[in-house]
């Protein structure tokens, strides 16, 4: 394999890309079986002095049509509470805001069959998703649901993230790990919010695979 800092040899790759996960495998010389589209996610965060309302993890009851959390309050170590996210499709793949944007990676999507089927049938979701987006009051009213004490002056801008999720050719927002396999090469293409705690089950399973890839018969 060439790359940037010489030639290397193997006798197996684990590609696990995130939002590019489905070109690498591409390039590898695999058809993925699904298409990497991005949703970013807004988040708030909670000014000091709201920070005591909450003490724990905050979640909703979840969706089981979608395989986003919905917006949620998360206290971390350092006692930042963040509040969020939505999910919004993302005009580029590292596009961590609206001004963010790339032709092919609209092109990318918008060519996939797979979006469309998904869009025809969520795009109300994804419309009120976008909408509250754009509007602080509508994500205040959101954040009310979980929190009915907070109010408008308790939270300021937190930062976003990308979500590389994995859409198949039936439009099916695929919610579960997504491995595919071509000769010598591991292609890890969906890694879904429990990777983090499931990581080290999840690295396991993925060495496995690439053992028995070096060691077929």
């Amino acid at each position: 394999m060439e790359t940037s800092n010489g030639e290397l040899a193997a006798s197996a790759m684990i590609a696990c890309a995130g939002l590019q996960s489905d070109r690498l495998a591409a390039l590898g010389g695999t058809k993925p079986t699904v298409r990497i589209v991005p949703f970013r996610g807004d988040y708030y965060t909670l000014k000091p002095a709201a920070r005591a309302l909450v003490n724990c993890l905050v979640y909703p009851v979840p969706d089981p049509a979608f395989p986003f959390l919905g917006v949620h309050f998360t206290r971390g170590i350092n006692d930042v509470v963040e509040a969020g996210p939505n999910a919004v499709l993302a005009f580029k793949r590292e596009g961590y805001s609206w001004r963010d944007a790339s032709i092919g990676d609209m092109a990318d999507w918008a060519t996939f069959p797979g979006f469309w089927k998904m869009i025809s049938g969520h795009w109300r979701t994804g419309l009120e998703e976008m909408l509250r987006s754009l509007s602080r009051k509508r994500f205040v009213e959101s954040l009310q649901v979980l929190l009915p004490a907070l109010v408008d002056a308790d939270i300021e801008r937190g930062g976003s993230g990308v979500r590389a999720q994995a859409v198949d050719k039936d439009g099916k927002l695929i919610d579960d790990f997504c491995i595919q396999l071509a000769p010598g090469i591991v292609n890890v293409l969906n890694a879904p919010s429990p990777a983090a705690t499931a990581s080290l089950a999840i690295g396991h399973e993925i060495a496995a695979q690439a053992f028995a890839l070096t060691h077929a018969a």
